[in-house]
This record gives C-alpha cells, sequence and structure tokens, in this order.
C-alpha cells in the first residue's frame, strides 16, 4: 500500500495491466446474472459462449505478455 493508505504506483500499474481481463469477467458474469432466473435461449448460449471465450483469449493475452516479459522462465 502506498504511504497515504491506497494502492502504490505498481499496484495500479498491474490492476491497469489487467483490466482487459477483469472488464472480460464482469461481461461474463452479467450475462450468467441474466440467466439465472430463465431457461437460456440459443442466442443466450452464444452470448455465455461468447463472453467465455473472450475471458479466456484475454488470459491467454495476458499470459503471454507475462512469458514474453520474463524469458527465462520455461
Amino acid at each position: 500500500m502506498g504511504q497515504n493508505g491506497g494502492p502504490s504506483a505498481a499496484e495500479l500499474d498491474a490492476i491497469e495491466h489487467e483490466m482487459p481481463l477483469i472488464l472480460a469477467e464482469v461481461e461474463e458474469l452479467d450475462v450468467q446474472i441474466s440467466l439465472l432466473d430463465r431457461t437460456p435461449t440459443e442466442m443466450d448460449q452464444r452470448r455465455l459462449r461468447r463472453a467465455r471465450n473472450k475471458v479466456l483469449a484475454t488470459r491467454r493475452t495476458l499470459t503471454n505478455q507475462a512469458g514474453a516479459a520474463s524469458p527465462g522462465v520455461a
């Protein structure tokens, strides 16, 4: 934590770096919440599948970026 009790610059940078994943996960959660009280239609299932795929693609991108940043890790 920073001196004023808030997040440090490094913590803010980490959050900013992970923001695409956070937003993709929120989008997926929104779709899941919308489907809690009804039977999903084919369109709903597609929305959920797209949201899940977006989360996976974003995780893959962040993982690849982290791997490129630390080439000594196998």
